[in-house]
């Protein structure tokens, strides 16, 4: 479970950091390839990161890396949240007072999970 843990991870830090990493690999498009495919699988890579995220947060492995996976989690569900029943107004709320930190997120993220699997 851990490992599907750190690929959804990496995937979302991808997805989320996609404008600072299409500055480091220069002309090769090389993320911007990735994220292109990516794209379509938006809501289960969300999804996983923000589920497992609260579920090892619960367990209380590795605070911080589950606290940056839900809310990479939750910025990558933005679209879907609001049909959330009872909570998708403040989940919605709590997505965009997150959105400035977008790239930051992904790439704290990204790093997290890459050192999480080392």
């Amino acid at each position: 479970m851990g490992l599907i843990f750190d690929i959804a991870n990496i995937l979302a830090g991808i997805l989320l950091g996609i404008t600072a990493l299409d500055k480091l690999d220069g002309e090769s498009d090389f993320f911007n390839n990735i994220a292109k495919k990516l794209m379509p699988f938006t809501t289960a890579i969300g999804g996983a990161s923000l589920g497992l995220g609260v579920w090892f947060l619960l367990g209380f492995h590795s605070i911080i890396y589950s606290a940056v996976a839900i809310a990479g989690g939750l910025l990558l569900l933005t679209h879907v949240l609001s049909q959330v029943p009872a909570i998708g107004g403040a989940l919605v709320k709590i997505s965009k007072k997150l959105m400035p930190f977008k790239v930051i997120v992904g790439i704290a993220l990204l790093i997290l999970a890459i050192l999480h699997i080392f």
